[in-house]
């Protein structure tokens, strides 16, 4: 993998950045970033062209979803800073696909276009291509899994309690006559057990709700939004990503992760703390010839330490604290202004893209 990505990188820099200065002028480092990202991902081979017709000719789709990396490298908030931009910057506009100022498209249809990427899902199948490619025939050493908070402005879902027909009895055995107690109803996690990856998809909650966990402090936190949940590589490279309600649990994204993950690469370790804490989820990584590396939480009993050597390959799993940061800090994750699963799922795949070819880049460079 390594010696590909270094063709790659070094293609990139002998071919392309040359030719893109001999063109447009000395590039800044977050222009060059876009060609770079940009060259990795070719939309031009993915997103389909349009055939003539009657009407006006739509603007080019292609030369959006450029534009699009171009703001969640820029880290830009809204599509409004990511036009004044364009219009300003000859080299940026050019690498995005807009020879001329006045081919760059209005924020509606930025919007159209953006709603028609996000209902294709194109995305993450993009993301599950580059992975593949990358990754073929090689061994990934752990896959780190982790959640964050994606906070979004949205009117939260109310979640309505089902309703109890049959009244509450006293605990303990029945009495003569007294009709027996009903079973307990699987988890959701137990039933994943038996699902394919697209039926526990599907079960997953995508709707904005209320959210709360207990931060490193010990405070506990709340947004209104959305979870992100994903596997996160050595080299901190992004393998699989899930997007949820802001209340799921992350334990019960862990067996999606796992089956998306296992289908791009080959994986030995499986890294997460203490809320993957399960019997189910420790049973399914080693049928599946992983090694899960699970904090023990407390909440079961006394806490079980690690071994020595197992507490030495766990501290893998910061490179998953560090991918969450740089997506919200640095590729647009903290700025979600669209609405629905499948538009804040659509903005924050095109960070995840970018942070994916960037640290494959790094790969390259220190190597």
């Amino acid at each position: 993998m390594r010696e590909s990505i270094s063709r790659f990188w070094n293609r990139i820099q002998q071919n392309l950045f040359p030719q893109l200065e001999e063109d447009l002028g000395p590039l800044s480092a977050n222009q060059l970033k876009v060609a770079e990202v940009l060259e990795a991902i070719r939309f031009e081979e993915v997103i389909p062209g349009y055939v003539k017709g009657p009407g006006r000719p739509p603007k080019s789709r292609i030369a959006i979803a450029r534009a699009f990396i171009a703001k969640a490298i820029y880290n830009f908030s809204t599509t409004r800073m990511l036009i004044d931009r364009l219009e300003c910057d000859v080299a940026l506009r050019r690498i995005c696909g807009f020879e001329k100022r006045s081919d760059i498209p209005s924020e509606s249809v930025f919007s159209r276009a953006f709603a028609e990427l996000a209902e294709s899902g194109l995305l993450g199948k993009i993301h599950a291509q580059l992975i593949t490619e990358h990754f073929d025939d090689r061994l990934v050493g752990h896959a780190n899994r982790d959640s964050t908070a994606i906070e979004a402005r949205e009117t939260p879902t109310k979640k309505v309690k089902p309703p109890h027909d049959k009244p509450k009895r006293k605990r303990g055995r029945p009495r003569a006559g007294e009709e027996p107690i009903e079973q307990k109803a699987p988890t959701r996690l137990e039933k994943q057990s038996t699902m394919t990856l697209q039926q526990m998809l599907d079960d997953l909650p995508k709707a904005c709700d209320v959210g709360s966990k207990k931060n490193s402090q010990g405070y506990i936190e709340t947004w209104i939004g959305y979870k992100l949940h994903w596997d996160v590589g050595d080299g901190e490279v992004p393998l699989s990503v899930v997007l949820t309600s802001a209340s799921t649990h992350d334990s019960q994204v862990a067996l999606p992760l796992m089956a998306m993950t296992q289908e791009r690469v080959d994986y030995l370790y499986e890294v997460m703390d203490s809320a993957y804490d399960s019997k189910v989820i420790r049973i399914k990584s080693l049928s599946a010839g992983h090694v899960p590396l699970i904090d023990s939480n407390p909440r079961r009993g006394e806490k079980i330490p690690f071994a020595p050597h197992e507490a030495e390959r766990y501290k893998e799993r910061t490179a998953v604290e560090r991918a969450n940061a740089r997506l919200k800090d640095e590729l647009g994750g903290r700025f979600v202004r669209v609405r629905g699963h499948a538009k804040v799922l659509a903005h924050l795949m095109f960070g995840v893209l970018a942070l994916t070819v960037d640290q494959l880049m790094r790969v390259a460079i220190r190597v």
